[in-house]
């Protein structure tokens, strides 16, 4: 990726913080140099990332777009004074509500609790008109019982009546299990993604779903996305872009999942294109049953110069598969279709707004990814502006236990970070198979955690194998050694910093990362593979034998894969409940005293450009893209295009 000669490149992708967040900027530098068609291109794509906004909030809970109403209402009309400490505390609320889309955080999925008091929200609303809201949110806001949590993967009898989201009503796991077990008994050996575009509830006595489509649930914001899809369409590089985008809204305006298979295939397929896109119901994160996709979109812009290293890991993919310590009745005996892409991020749209994942491998059916094969996106300007902004702020020197330590993660840590990237979403994700008869619906709430542990396996056991040096991907063979030095320290450590005392790992790349890092300590503690060492009272894990760490990462990829080829859900629980949940309470409290000694919050997200289109005579002149300073401003903004 190109990058900016600033003065003071640090602080340009640090914008504000509050709570646990810091709020960055992105930069993208490969719009200025698009021509016209594909900043056009990139314009209208990016109004249709923003106009499934109200989705993914209705999505996360069924009270989130009527409190974010009230919470836009006093913030744009208050006519009172805006300081003190109730004030600020509900300026609090009301940022952490915007980052969450929702009033559950994103990451933990707990309730946020308000620090001001229920007076003095029933105050700021009839000081607006708004005083009679104030009875119907009383409990939803204050009363820490009244669906404290989003999503709940374990613990309780009933994962569907202890979560909060939207996604079914009145319906209980049982009940919802045994209607989708029908549906997919129905479907042929290559299966439709049943329950992603819906809402499962109660009608008449029976389970019925409301289907997300134009003329059903959420129309009003489909036909948005739609229009500025058609708007796009005229930018679009070729034919092949144009048919992705054809197939893309006749499944907005029919809802039919096939044509969502038919339309995935088709993105998949198209691999040119300088600007692509993401739109649509995808991740299933969000649902503890793993079926229903939140809404969401990113716009990425190719960058040239990057790809070379995920294209020469696509030519490869075979020998990689072939080379990898699994049983051979679980590896694919050909790979099609694998297409990897450095890109920049140019719009974050739904569930990857504001926090965005770095890396993306789709389609997520099985069956697409092994008879058509996958499409892989690293974004390199999201790793880039991470990067930039954690320079200095002392993290790695607090947990990392050496000054050798801390020389390879400043040489090789940012090679480290996105090559572990690339080979997760390239071919990690994209590898193995599942024997017939067997389907993510096996697994159950497991299968997202057992599938991220598999893709990071998969980049561990080969981001230290000297094939990568031979093909020229990495630049030392010390770029592996650096990598597991972090992933170790960030599993067993330093991620705790994103959980409250006394709370289990609920998150799956969380429990993923811990359960990774928690088998290889535990399986190579007796020859000291990783070593626990307390210095002056602080803890810290040191890498003792890296080849030896690499074998237990292939030994352990061999049994998640084992796993999820067979669909063997005793298999998963264990594994995941037994390393993947529990937390270390001693360690955590020391991590949390540490980590709180820096000053730094545990979670980042990100401010989106504008764009602004600039006309003649009604006529398209230029795109100019710009980068705001201020979440709350960006945030009003879009209430304001969106939610009206």
């Amino acid at each position: 990726m190109e990058k900016r000669d600033r003065t003071d490149d640090h602080n340009f992708f640090i914008v504000e913080e509050f709570g646990d967040i810091r709020i960055l900027r992105y930069e993208v530098p490969a719009f200025e140099q698009l021509p016209l068609r594909e900043k056009l291109f990139v314009y209208y794509l990016s109004r249709a990332a923003l106009a499934g906004r109200d989705i993914l909030w209705d999505q996360n809970n069924r009270w989130n777009l009527r409190i974010r109403k009230v919470l836009e209402r006093i913030l744009q009309q208050y006519p009172g004074e805006r300081t003190g400490r109730e004030f600020e505390a509900f300026l609090l609320y009301a940022k952490q509500v915007f980052f969450a889309n929702g009033i559950h955080h994103h990451y933990s999925m707990d309730k946020f609790s308000p620090g001001f008091s229920p007076a003095y929200l029933k105050s700021l609303l009839e000081a607006v008109g708004a005083g009679g809201e104030y009875p119907d949110l009383e409990q939803v806001l204050f009363d820490p019982a009244c669906m404290p949590k989003r999503v709940v993967l374990g613990g309780v009898a009933d994962l569907l009546t202890a979560s909060a989201n939207n996604y079914y009503v009145g319906v209980t796991q049982p009940e919802a299990e045994a209607f989708y077990r029908q549906k997919l008994q129905e479907q042929g050996d290559r299966p439709l993604s049943v329950g992603l575009n819906s809402t499962l509830i109660v009608h008449g006595g029976q389970l019925t779903e409301e289907v997300w489509y134009a003329n059903g649930k959420y129309g009003k914001e489909i036909s948005k996305i739609v229009a500025h899809l058609e708007e796009a369409r005229g930018y679009a590089w070729d034919h092949t872009q144009k048919e992705v985008i054809d197939l893309l809204v006749a499944y907005y305006k029919s809802g039919d999942l096939a044509l969502f298979d038919a339309y995935s295939i088709a993105w998949l397929k198209e691999g040119q294109a300088p600007v692509d896109f993401i739109n649509g119901f995808i991740e299933v994160y969000g649902d503890p049953l793993a079926y229903k996709g939140s809404w969401e979109s990113i716009v990425e812009i190719t960058d040239k110069e990057a790809c070379r290293r995920t294209e020469i890991l696509a030519e490869n993919a075979l020998w990689f598969e072939q080379q990898a310590p699994v049983e051979e009745r679980f590896k694919k005996r050909e790979i099609t279709g694998v297409t990897a892409r450095v890109m920049q991020a140019a719009m974050l749209g739904g569930d990857c707004h504001p926090a965005t994942p770095i890396g993306i491998n789709l389609p997520n059916s099985e069956w697409i990814r092994e008879v058509y094969g996958s499409k892989s996106v690293t974004l390199d300007n999201i790793t880039y502006a991470y990067h930039r902004a954690s320079l200095g702020n002392g993290v790695l020197e607090e947990f990392a236990f050496s000054e050798e330590e801390l020389e390879l993660h400043r040489r090789y840590g940012y090679e480290g970070g996105n090559i572990h990237t690339d080979l997760h979403e390239c071919l990690g994700h994209g590898s193995g198979k599942m024997l017939p008869g067997v389907t993510p619906d096996c697994l159950k709430s497991y299968y997202s955690t057992l599938e991220e542990t598999r893709a990071d396996l998969f980049a561990l056991y080969y981001i230290a194998d000297e094939k990568l040096l031979e093909l020229g991907v990495v630049s030392a063979p010390e770029v592996g050694k650096c990598e597991y030095n972090s992933y170790i320290r960030n599993g067993l450590m330093t991620q705790l910093t994103r959980i409250k005392p006394g709370d289990d790992l609920e998150e799956s790349h969380m429990r993923n990362r811990q359960l990774i890092a928690s088998w290889v300590y535990e399986q190579g503690r007796e020859t000291g593979v990783i070593e626990r060492v307390v210095r002056a009272g602080k803890t810290f894990f040191v890498v003792r034998d890296h080849p030896a760490l690499r074998m237990l990462f292939g030994r352990l990829l061999g049994e998640v894969q084992r796993i999820k080829s067979e669909g063997d859900y005793k298999a998963a629980r264990q594994l995941i409940e037994g390393y993947g949940v529990k937390v270390d309470r001693e360690l955590h409290a020391e991590v949390l005293e540490r980590y709180a000694n820096l000053g730094i919050p545990p979670y980042a997200g990100f401010l989106n450009p504008d764009y602004t289109l600039i006309e003649k005579n009604g006529r398209p002149m230029d795109v100019r893209i710009s980068y705001p300073d201020n979440f709350l401003r960006q945030m009003l903004a879009y209430g304001e295009d969106t939610g009206q």
